[in-house]
């Protein structure tokens, strides 16, 4: 058997006595490399001074604190948008490539997510290395973002055929790695600058290089371990609930026609809200509280502050997601969003108050929402639409984190260059900004009590005559980036 039919659906197929606690480690192993770009912001200072941290490597000066922007140097506001691109891509490629995964398996898609995801960084590297960063957007943006995509929704709906009987604490294992991959690659980042350093400008170029390495071999320990449940699989001792729940359908909607239904353009507000508000922090984290709190938070503490983000992201996708097995995922999300909305509120009372500690406080919570409302909306999902496409579905309703990849970090970079440009203090340049974040998370709310069951008419069977007919469209009726065609139902 060669290395590419290993890939294969059929060849990942587990035995019946496969333990399938072996599982939730491949999608820890892909989510947290990928998980990465939510550490993105480490680079974005030094980015910005590359040609001044090229005189001061030339004038003998050791310390990267000290280099300061020369002319012609990037903004931060133009290098906000690699991570947008990347987030952009990432929501987008999930969209295009999520039946294709239904098709393939989640080794193929596992294996192409690792090399899209290193590919990035070796082309950036390359890009940094000539100064352009129109190959940084197109490395680490496009063409890691394509990584990202694909690798975020590969283990999702596996995990949830594993289990059944636990679907919220399920995705919340799949997707908990994506927000600790921060954690990693936050302080690995760090390190591999301050070791390069001399040898190029911020040490930046051999830092992506070395990562987009490392991160290859990391990520193929996931795609080798993955398995798929055979068919009719079901965990020992488990028997489907008979008690009818208002929002939790027995029956399957094709993701063709899910697109179709209010409750999908709810969920994808609801996604897109709470996205919103909390990749703008994420997105800025470490020159945000620096600024906000100057002279009392040096770049090591904001790298550290980074790290702690991605430990409450990390565990509130786990910890909220698995909450939502007992709460429901509706009431789950009326408290992200009414609790979420008067902490942004209070961000700015933080900054007035000089209190670095209730400002940390207060983001963390945040952001353990923030993570919580990715991991449970794949729950979400299969509550109103059914098991069978959940993967496919979920790649669709990834496009409103594409868009909220736009939307927050362009709020909170360029509302603060408002703001400073019209006179107010750098430290409370944000203020604004954390009040206009509550009032979408209010938005959200409204959006979550609106979510009701799924209308029968949408559900495979009824499409179908009364047969269950849900299936997996075969390579002729699949388009050339995985969408069904138009006569697929």
């Amino acid at each position: 058997m060669s290395i590419l039919s290993f890939l294969d659906r059929e060849h990942s197929i587990a035995p019946t006595n496969y333990n399938r606690w072996l599982v939730p480690p491949a999608a820890l192993a892909i989510h947290l490399a990928i998980g990465q770009v939510y550490a993105f912001s480490v680079f974005k200072i030094p980015l910005s001074k590359m040609i001044g941290a090229a005189s001061a490597a030339a004038a003998n000066v050791n310390d990267l604190k000290t280099v300061l922007p020369a002319a012609g140097d990037w903004s931060e506001s133009s290098l906000q948008w690699i991570f947008s691109l990347a987030i952009v891509c990432l929501g987008l490629s999930a969209a295009m490539w999520g039946t294709w995964l239904e098709r393939v398996g989640p080794r193929r898609a596992m294996f192409t997510s690792a090399c899209c995801f290193a590919s990035g960084f070796l082309v950036s590297a390359y890009g940094i290395h000539v100064h352009q960063l129109w190959i940084i957007y197109l490395g680490y943006g496009v063409l890691g973002g394509i990584g990202l995509g694909i690798g975020y929704i590969s283990p999702v709906s596996t995990l949830i055929k594993w289990f059944p009987d636990r679907p919220g604490m399920a995705t919340g294992m799949a997707i908990m790695g994506f927000g600790g991959g921060a954690m990693i690659g936050g302080p690995l980042a760090n390190a591999l600058m301050n070791h390069y350093f001399r040898s190029a400008p911020n040490g930046i170029a051999p830092t992506f290089l070395t990562m987009g390495i490392a991160y290859f071999i990391f990520m193929m320990y996931g795609t080798f371990l993955v398995r798929l449940p055979a068919p009719g699989w079901k965990p020992a001792g488990y028997t489907a609930s008979t008690t009818p729940q208002k929002l939790i359908t027995k029956h399957n909607v094709n993701a063709s026609e899910a697109i179709l239904t209010p409750q999908f353009y709810l969920l994808w507000g609801i996604l897109f809200l709470n996205v919103t508000a909390g990749i703008g922090i994420l997105e800025q984290a470490s020159p945000m509280i620096q600024q906000m709190f100057p002279g009392k938070v040096s770049a090591a503490a904001a790298g550290g502050f980074v790290g702690l983000l991605s430990i409450f992201n990390m565990a509130g996708r786990f910890g909220w997601s698995s909450l939502s097995d007992i709460l429901g995922r509706k009431i789950t999300y009326l408290i992200f969003f009414s609790l979420g909305a008067v902490l942004f509120a209070l961000i700015p009372t933080s900054q007035r108050l000089g209190h670095v500690g209730l400002f940390v406080a207060l983001t963390v919570i945040i952001i353990s929402m923030y993570g919580g409302g990715f991991a449970t909306i794949p729950a979400y999902l299969r509550d109103l639409f059914g098991v069978g496409q959940v993967g496919a579905i979920h790649g669709r309703l990834l496009t409103a984190w594409s868009a909220a990849g736009i939307a927050g970090p362009a709020l909170v970079n360029y509302l603060r260059d408002y703001m400073r440009a019209h006179g107010v203090a750098s430290e409370r340049s944000y203020d604004f900004t954390m009040y206009l974040m509550a009032g979408l998370l209010v938005a959200g709310l409204v959006c979550d009590v609106l979510v009701t069951a799924v209308n029968a008419r949408h559900h495979a069977e009824a499409l179908s005559g009364g047969a269950s007919t849900l299936r997996q469209p075969t390579k002729d009726q699949m388009s050339p980036v995985g969408l069904p065609s138009q006569n697929v139902r």
